[in-house]
């Protein structure tokens, strides 16, 4: 399926995707402060945004094939993969199924350990309330975690913004992306066959996928990753600390512009 998308600058490709339950719009300050070091695409995952949701059993494998109909597309062979959260699972997806389309890959505050029985429980219960009730649920349970405790207390522009990109999500997205995010498989065995140089980031206060997480990937991988713990950031980091976050990606970028 067509994906709707956002994009800024020129040269070496960088997918970015974007975390639950949020769209392409988070990206804001990465397509301006990027677009002097690499072409920067942001597609709204598929439900969100601008992007349909077409009546199909919810898989994470979905989405990771829309963004290789997007490279298509866009006549790119190959590319930077990267994620936050959602985002971050949907890379490994694509890492899986796609592994000769990959530049290179950026995982930031996310995991690759599968759901737990509980948070399986717990996907399906906030699929079901968001449906019949809207997305009171999401503010209430969701919007709380997103965010750091830092940007709580010193960025109420910044936490206003993500509870109205929260608020505006759509019910049935929501629920089909939350079940598909329950059934998705370890990644770890993912990440050890990489072939591809991967930057891991996580927000130094982030409570949903916390450094232990970031740290259990990093080692994974076989070869090639770097690890950036951004301050005063919670699970959204390259919301709330979009400098660190572009300098991070930049470097990145920079080492693998000269070997694409």
């Amino acid at each position: 399926m067509q994906l709707h998308t956002r994009s800024a600058g020129s040269g070496l490709p960088v997918v970015l995707l974007h975390a639950f339950p949020l769209s392409s719009a988070m990206w804001l300050a990465q397509r301006e402060g990027l677009a002097a070091t690499c072409r920067v695409i942001t597609p709204d995952l598929r439900g969100f945004g601008g992007s349909r949701l077409p009546e199909e059993e919810p898989s994470l494998d979905l989405m990771a094939d829309d963004v290789a109909e997007l490279l298509d597309r866009e006549g790119i062979e190959r590319a930077v993969i990267g994620g936050q959260s959602m985002g971050g699972y949907v890379t490994m997806a694509f890492c899986r199924r796609h592994p000769d389309r990959v530049l290179g890959v950026i995982l930031a505050d996310t995991k690759a350990s599968a759901d737990q029985e509980a948070a399986r429980d717990n996907r399906e219960r906030i699929a079901r309330a968001v449906l019949d009730g809207g997305p009171e649920v999401l503010i209430q349970e969701v919007l709380p975690a997103l965010t750091g405790t830092t940007t709580k207390q010193r960025r109420a522009m910044v936490h206003g913004r993500v509870r109205e990109l929260v608020r505006s999500a759509p019910p049935g997205a929501v629920a089909w992306a939350q079940r598909a995010m329950a059934a998705r498989p370890d990644s770890f065995d993912t990440l050890a066959a990489l072939k591809a140089p991967v930057l891991v980031i996580v927000g130094e206060e982030d409570e949903l996928s916390p450094v232990a997480d970031a740290e259990a990937m990093a080692r994974a991988v076989p070869e090639g990753s770097s690890l950036t713990v951004i301050e005063k950031a919670g699970h959204l980091s390259a919301v709330e600390q979009p400098e660190a976050f572009n300098a991070a990606v930049a470097r990145f970028v920079r080492e693998l512009a000269p070997h694409p």
